[in-house]
């Protein structure tokens, strides 16, 4: 299942479209064949750098215990530097195993479990 989210104009979307293997299968045989196939980094440099970033944002939350989104937001942001950059790592953050995520009133909380 896909799950389309955001605004057209002034509406609200929230889409939900469900596909079986056939239906994957053909959207694959439709793509480019240079689309399958990942591209490699831009440079070999960045990835280092890629990689202290998520293991300081990783030391970040494990040193806090637990953090609200909006204020681990504006950390990871002025961490990464822009807000692109922050909401990136949040995300991943939120798919990490060492993670765990609670929906809290107002905001979710981040809680590091290790």
């Amino acid at each position: 299942m896909v799950r389309i989210r955001g605004q057209i104009g002034q509406w609200p979307v929230d889409l939900s479209v469900e596909l079986d293997a056939a239906d994957w299968a053909n959207l694959a045989a439709s793509l480019p064949a240079a689309a399958a196939i990942p591209s490699a980094p831009a440079s070999s440099a960045a990835a280092p750098a890629d990689d202290r970033l998520w293991q300081t944002a990783l030391d970040l939350l494990r040193q806090a215990g637990q953090v609200d989104g909006p204020q681990l937001l504006t950390d990871l942001s002025a961490l990464a530097g822009g807000e692109v950059a922050g909401k990136r790592l949040l995300v991943r953050l939120r798919h990490c195993t060492q993670v765990r995520m609670e929906n809290g009133v107002d905001a979710p909380i981040y809680h590091w479990v290790g």
